[in-house]
């Protein structure tokens, strides 16, 4: 409607001026189409997750469940949320699609990149991880540096949809690679003699070779490629995302994440 409002000089101008009710009507329609509404609405927080990257997101055949750090991340942002959680299992190339699909509210942890953000939207980070190569132990004189990889006669594995998938063909330019696709995993191409090394998180790494007495860290004189990791959420839904940078915050502080990283034994 129009109106004649006084400006700040004092002088006496017509303006347009929205009715109270039509600006909250607008605002509580923005908020209407958040994930944070819908969650509310149906009482249930979807989250996807892979179930392969210990220990981070582990899948238990037996009783169809999972557990790891993200694990523990989302159970408690369900419950300070007051829904359920909803595990909907995820693969790595098509983590992203199932943000924007719809399929999921969020992802658990996964690296930012570039790359997603151009689909995709972050939270803050809560988490870095370093990248390492692995080999099999009776290749320990051979590989003792990032060098001793990149060599026309070395095969380097990764797994497709990860950051490490563009990190081996930028590390090892002069290597070959294999890029696995889930649910295969490219430290199974090294333990079978298919490739000579694959490079993966240094959190996983750890468990690896806890797991597989075969597999060694290659002992690089630095690890590679820092990188924070958050959540993957839907890229325009500033109302979602605005609450869960809060919630980090609020966690953080009290001390939530350093606790997980304890428990499940993460070297940031």
């Amino acid at each position: 409607m129009l109106a004649k409002i006084k400006s700040v000089f004092g002088r006496t101008v017509t303006a347009i001026v929205l009715p109270v009710s039509m600006m909250l009507l607008s605002q509580s329609a923005v908020a209407a189409d958040s994930a944070l509404a819908d969650i509310l609405a149906s009482g249930t927080l979807k989250v996807g997750t892979t179930g392969d990257w210990d220990p981070m997101t582990v899948k238990v055949p037996a009783t169809n469940s999972y557990k790891g750090y993200d694990i523990d991340v989302v159970t408690q942002l369900a419950k300070d949320l007051d829904v359920k959680l909803e595990l909907v299992p995820a693969d790595w190339k098509t983590l992203v699609n199932g943000i924007t699909a719809g399929k999921y509210h969020m992802t658990g942890s996964a690296s930012i990149s570039a790359s997603r953000a151009k689909a995709a939207g972050f939270t803050d980070s809560y988490f870095s991880l370093n990248t390492v190569p692995l080999t099999l132990k009776k290749n320990a004189e051979l590989f003792t540096d990032w060098a001793d990889l990149d060599k026309p006669e070395v095969t380097v594995a990764a797994t497709l949809g990860t950051t490490q998938e563009q990190q081996v063909k930028k590390f090892f330019p002069n290597a070959k690679y294999k890029i696995i696709e889930a649910p295969a995993r490219d430290f199974q191409e090294v333990l079978a003699g298919r490739a000579d090394a694959h490079i993966t998180s240094n959190v996983e790494a750890v468990k690896l070779v806890e797991k597989y007495s075969q597999l060694m860290i290659v002992p690089v004189k630095e690890t590679r490629a820092r990188t924070p990791v958050a959540m993957l959420v839907p890229q325009t839904d500033q109302v979602w995302i605005n609450y869960l940078n809060t919630w980090i915050n609020l966690q953080s502080e009290l001390g939530f994440f350093d606790e997980l990283a304890i428990k499940w034994q993460l070297s940031n």
